[in-house]
C-alpha cells in the first residue's frame, strides 16, 4: 500500500533536463521504513547536477506525501547509468531518425 502511494508520488519529481521522472530514471536505489522513520537512497544523474538541490527537496517533500512519515535522504556514491532506467529504451536522446 505505502510502496503504491510513495512511488506516485515521487513519479511527480521530474528532473528538469531529461524530462523523465526520478523512478523511470532509476535515481531512488533504496527506501528503508524504520520505527515510524523512512530513509530514501538516492542518486543524481550527474555528481555535479545544476537541479541537484531542488531535486533532493521535492523528492523528500514527495516522500514525506507519499509515506505519510518523516523521511530522511541519503546521497548513494553511485554513478548513474542507463542500465539503471526502468525501461532504457524509453529515452529518446534523437540520435536516431
Amino acid at each position: 500500500d505505502k510502496v503504491q502511494s510513495v512511488r506516485e508520488r515521487l513519479s511527480e519529481v521530474v528532473d528538469p533536463e531529461i524530462g523523465m521522472h526520478i523512478i523511470q530514471l532509476g535515481l531512488v536505489r533504496d527506501i528503508q521504513i524504520e520505527n515510524d522513520m523512512a530513509r530514501l537512497k538516492m542518486i543524481l544523474t550527474t555528481p555535479f547536477c545544476p537541479y541537484g538541490p531542488a531535486m533532493i527537496e521535492m523528492t523528500k517533500a514527495k516522500a514525506v506525501e507519499g509515506l505519510n512519515m518523516p523521511v530522511t535522504i541519503e546521497m548513494g556514491m553511485e554513478m548513474w547509468d542507463f542500465s539503471m532506467m526502468e525501461d532504457p529504451s524509453a529515452l529518446d536522446w534523437g540520435l536516431y531518425a
